[in-house]
């Protein structure tokens, strides 16, 4: 069948969300808030797998966030760092490195190996990107630790990130960069976004070609309490760009597109022949769930314009890539999920996959 993937978070049930804030102010021990995660991780697991998904993720169940999870133990930062203004007027706040070096408290391998214990289908593992990271070093600088440092020490550690991953185990390893279109937002001329390009690639040039065809790049315009940061950026500013990057699989918001058309046919010019193409056909901001008949012409769609054989479903983004989200309900997400799962098997039916 045509290969379907989830993005990565699922929502956190609501014993855990009040059981994160709980161990915040001081009132629940460490080993009450690990019985709570183990919980939320079995059942997410359980409802993946009764989707029928062939490939699962742990949901980020007991991630801080898809993009904080390295700063988890990590005690020399302060808290006033880059903001990300989303379209409905909510923000997010990264953190700012205080000192050198710079090293991961949390690797992505930890959540992976807690998943695979209790999985019985392939796990894929998100990590963040090298140059969503790279946004910690504060523009004054740190004495004693330039950001050619900086920069030395994070493209290490986000290959150990990626590597630990691998050799762990994953289906595949998904790097998250949804800070690729807010660049060209905040960047207009596409120097940040080759930027951002450039240090990715020298993560990945540290890998074999085969190591690579199971690595990926995930893209979207943000999805956090059902609103975005960079939808309004033209998807032409960002996708030669995109399939730069040293990956074999690109996942690529569309179901949100309003012109899914024209961002295929992009797509389709820009696509390299080693790369699969991941595209869209769940979008997480809409309450509504999609029928399986939707999700099998969005696929024709796009099988329209690009290489059948190479080409591979997904969700927009995650459905709470924060912890503290709750705009999309757990079983709404499963639901959308079985409807991709299933809309694909039509699909490939259609196309004779």
């Amino acid at each position: 069948m045509i290969r379907t993937e989830p993005i990565g978070s699922i929502p956190r049930p609501k014993n855990l969300i009040d059981g994160q804030a709980a161990f915040a102010e001081g009132t629940i021990s460490p080993e009450e808030l690990r019985a709570l995660q183990d919980e939320a991780l079995a059942e997410t697991i359980q409802r993946f797998e009764e989707t029928g998904s062939p490939v699962i993720s742990d949901g980020e169940q007991t991630k801080s966030s898809f993009v904080t999870y390295p700063l988890d133990g990590v005690t020399n930062l302060a808290g006033t760092g880059v903001v990300i203004p989303f379209a409905d007027g909510h923000t997010r706040q990264l953190p700012t490195l205080a000192s050198g070096p710079f090293r991961f408290g949390t690797y992505a391998a930890s959540y992976l190996q807690e998943a695979k214990r209790r999985a019985h289908v392939p796990v894929k593992q998100a990590v963040i990107a090298a140059s969503a990271l790279s946004l910690l070093y504060p523009q004054d600088g740190i004495e004693g630790y330039s950001r050619d440092a900086f920069l030395d020490d994070l493209v290490g550690e986000s290959e150990k990130d990626i590597r630990a991953s691998l050799d762990a185990g994953a289906h595949t390893v998904q790097i998250d960069f949804t800070e690729g279109r807010l660049a060209c937002k905040l960047d207009p001329s596409g120097g940040l976004l080759r930027d951002f390009v450039a240090l990715n690639n020298r993560v990945l040039e540290r890998f074999s070609d085969d190591e690579r065809s199971r690595i990926g790049v995930h893209t979207c315009p943000g999805g956090d309490m059902d609103s975005t940061h960079s939808a309004d950026v033209d998807y032409a500013q960002l996708l030669p760009d995109l399939f730069q990057l040293n990956v074999g699989n690109v996942y690529v918001e569309m179901a949100g597109e309003k012109d899914q058309g024209r961002v295929l046919d992009i797509i389709a010019e820009h696509l390299r022949p080693e790369q699969r193409i991941f595209v869209g056909v769940i979008d997480p901001i809409d309450p509504s769930v999609e029928s399986p008949e939707e999700v099998r012409d969005r696929v024709l769609e796009a099988a329209e314009r690009l290489p059948a054989d190479r080409l591979g479903t997904t969700d927009d983004c995650g459905f709470a890539p924060f912890a503290d989200d709750t705009s999309t309900s757990r079983d709404v997400a499963f639901e959308k999920i079985r409807a991709r799962i299933e809309g694909t098997r039509l699909a490939g039916e259609r196309l004779g996959i």
